[in-house]
């Protein structure tokens, strides 16, 4: 079976196919299999504690109530592929999926490999296909504007006029931390809304893991949060309520130099960054006819128009936690139950490989010297 994507999601997909009897070969564009946790802006943190947010098998090494950082999270999924016992080829970028006419899938790359496989996991996250909103007048504009997947550190926009777009955690850490070198507005279409870092002297997500909140499905999430929030420990919230950090309603158009406000001011803008979000990064599956839209057509991660094609790291994929690394295993384990189920009448179920609690202990030589089967 074959794994597209060598991030958070297919390397756990990984060690669920192990423990699943599967063999997998997993295919990554990039250099390493850590995913886009490099491309990350410089800043970045978890807004979850390390003992919250490791893969299964292998917890955060160090303080376990600390918030690890963005190249934590890359040296932490550099140790975890090293311990996983299966074939990890990098430099390989999917560019279509096409189902046989005998069964299974045939997967091409973009050096003109072909790799046929029984199953297929569409592990490759939404990092590279963010989400940029057209706006009136967009097209005139001549200043600097961008996603926040290309946003990497502040200093570049030191003394200039920019305008952050979006409520997220992501779009108000950006504006947060622009505000010390630049003029910065950020624009929403609906006032900023916060869920709080501690609660009784715990994380949040202490009490999302003991109450259970952080597997309810979608349709109950839904019901229950209509809006994004911005997990806070409190400095967010004060910088826009004290106004240090200016929060104005969402601009309505363009113009070749700025912005129009929604109350008709114009201003002149240095630069716009959108963190509006990504999309699924899938189009190499658009041969299968399985997407909606851009969108998988999928259940719970498992593909409702092919058999034996499942989806890692969907947004609320299957709970409020599926695209995170602290809830992207026990989706890995859903969906690659459902695959080996599929994959078990065609005489492919072997023993399973590693033991569910901690991971094998084998080098990147002795993974080299072992895989390759599927």
């Amino acid at each position: 079976m074959i794994i597209i994507g060598g991030g958070q999601s297919g390397l756990a997909a990984a060690r669920a196919a192990l423990n699943a009897g599967l063999r997998p070969v997993v295919l990554d564009a990039g250099v390493e299999p850590v995913g886009s946790w490099p491309r990350y802006y410089d800043s970045l943190t978890l807004f979850s504690p390390a003992r919250y947010s490791a893969l299964p098998g292998m917890p955060f090494d160090g303080d376990p109530d600390r918030y690890p950082h963005r190249d934590e999270v890359t040296a932490y999924l550099r140790r975890y592929v090293d311990a996983l016992d299966v074939e990890v080829r990098t430099r390989t970028r999917v560019v279509a999926v096409h189902a046989r006419p005998t069964g299974g899938y045939l997967v091409h790359t973009d050096s003109g490999d072909e790799l046929g496989g029984i199953g297929v996991v569409a592990a490759t996250g939404s990092f590279g296909n963010p989400y940029l909103p057209t706006l009136p007048g967009q097209g005139e504009y001549g200043g600097d504007l961008r996603h926040v997947a290309r946003y990497r550190r502040p200093d570049a926009y030191a003394g200039k006029r920019v305008v952050v777009v979006g409520a997220g955690n992501s779009a108000v850490q950006v504006a947060y931390e622009l505000n010390t070198h630049a003029r910065v507005t950020l624009a929403t279409r609906e006032p900023v809304r916060f869920l709080p870092q501690r609660i009784r002297g715990r994380d949040l997500h202490h009490w999302l893991r003991v109450t259970g909140a952080d597997r309810l499905p979608r349709a109950v999430v839904t019901r229950l949060v209509r809006h994004a929030a911005v997990i806070d420990a409190g400095r967010y919230r004060d910088a826009i309520t004290s106004g240090e950090l200016d929060r104005r309603d969402m601009f309505t158009r363009f113009t070749a130099d700025g912005v129009v406000w929604s109350d008709g001011t114009t201003e002149a803008v240095d630069a716009v960054i959108f963190a509006t979000g990504y999309r699924p990064d899938v189009d190499y599956l658009a041969p299968l006819a399985t997407l909606d839209r851009g969108m998988p057509q999928q259940v719970g991660g498992i593909s409702s128009t092919h058999p034996g094609l499942v989806y890692l790291g969907l947004e609320f994929q299957r709970s409020f936690a599926s695209n995170t690394l602290r809830g992207v295993g026990r989706d890995a384990a859903h969906v690659m139950a459902a695959l080996a189920a599929h994959c078990r009448p065609r005489g492919l179920r072997q023993k399973p490989h590693a033991p569910s609690g901690h991971l094998p202990s084998t080098s990147p030589a002795q993974r080299a010297a072992g895989g390759g089967q599927r």
